[in-house]
């Protein structure tokens, strides 16, 4: 029985770099996430370019102010449209391909597909809202939703980063191997098989020793069958929504058959696990405490 191949990630025809535009109250936060090791081997070598814009800059008071408290009263503050429009129209005109991208738990839940799906566009501008969020006539200038998760955040500047730490690691080149992003977790749909270094032994636990064995065919296999069972484990979710192909089933199917092997294998008595002796015990002992002996 062959294995079969991983789903490799390629976007073809790719050679123009990838322009992430990031427009945010905050710009000084992305300074660390740029000196990050694949984002910045990444700007090196002309993958991607990333460049915060700060809203501010586009304000038309001395103050520089980009928010007031909302119609109709309620607590917050809301994002002023005026400033964030200039700004979405400034970054649209330096890149006239690109798609904006309002961070928003509204937004489309985002997953390794849509990660794919971005990593195919030329140009990307996030617009990280703050506050209570963005005046909703902002909102017909964004190509699109996206929240990476339901739960609050302060503001979208980490779930902006999260988006392009994923999409960049899809582009030819960034991660420095052919495949090292098909192997990533959700790549092909499963959770990610079990990594080992040295040493061969720790605290008395030794690596597979498939992984030992120089014999890549069976080192694929395993692995494959091991991503298999940690998604099954962990994941079960992402199984029910995937299409199996036959060397799959294959293996669920004889996972199936050696639980049922073991199910029957017990020797159960009543419908508690307790063996038949043990089951009289039991009863013995209830007997004895309902009729108040000792």
């Amino acid at each position: 029985m062959t294995t079969p191949r991983v789903r490799k990630i390629r976007i073809a025809g790719r050679r123009q770099k990838m322009n992430f535009t990031i427009l945010t109250l905050f710009p000084e936060m992305f300074e660390g996430f740029r000196e990050n090791s694949i984002i910045r081997r990444a700007a090196e070598q002309n993958i991607i370019s990333l460049k915060p814009v700060n809203i501010r800059d586009f304000t038309a008071d001395r103050h520089k102010t980009v928010d007031d408290s909302p119609y109709g009263g309620g607590c917050g503050m809301v994002m002023k449209p005026e400033p964030l429009a200039q700004a979405i129209r400034q970054a649209k005109q330096n890149c006239p391909q690109a798609k904006t991208i309002l961070m928003t738990p509204q937004g489309r839940r985002f997953d390794q597909k849509l990660a794919e799906e971005m990593a195919g566009e030329k140009s990307l501008v996030f617009v990280c809202g703050r506050y209570e969020g963005i005046d909703e006539r902002i909102v017909s200038l964004m190509d699109a939703e996206i929240s990476i998760g339901d739960y609050v955040l302060t503001g979208g500047e980490l779930a902006a980063m999260v988006i392009v730490d994923a999409v960049t690691r899809l582009l030819p080149g960034a991660l420095g191997g052919a495949d090292s992003a098909a192997e990533d977790s959700f790549s092909a749909g499963l959770l990610e098989h079990a990594q080992y270094t040295r040493p061969m032994t720790f605290e008395g636990e030794s690596v597979p020793e498939v992984l030992l064995s120089g014999h890549h065919q069976e080192i694929d296999k395993w692995r494959r069958e091991n991503a298999l069972i940690r998604t099954f484990l962990k994941r079960p979710d992402l199984l029910k929504n995937r299409h199996l192909d036959i060397w799959e089933m294959e293996i669920l199917k004889k996972w199936r058959s050696e639980i049922e092997t073991i199910i029957q294998n017990q020797t159960v008595s009543g419908t508690d696990s307790l063996s038949g002796r043990q089951q009289k015990r039991s009863d013995h002992c209830l007997g004895c405490h309902q009729s108040g002996s000792s």
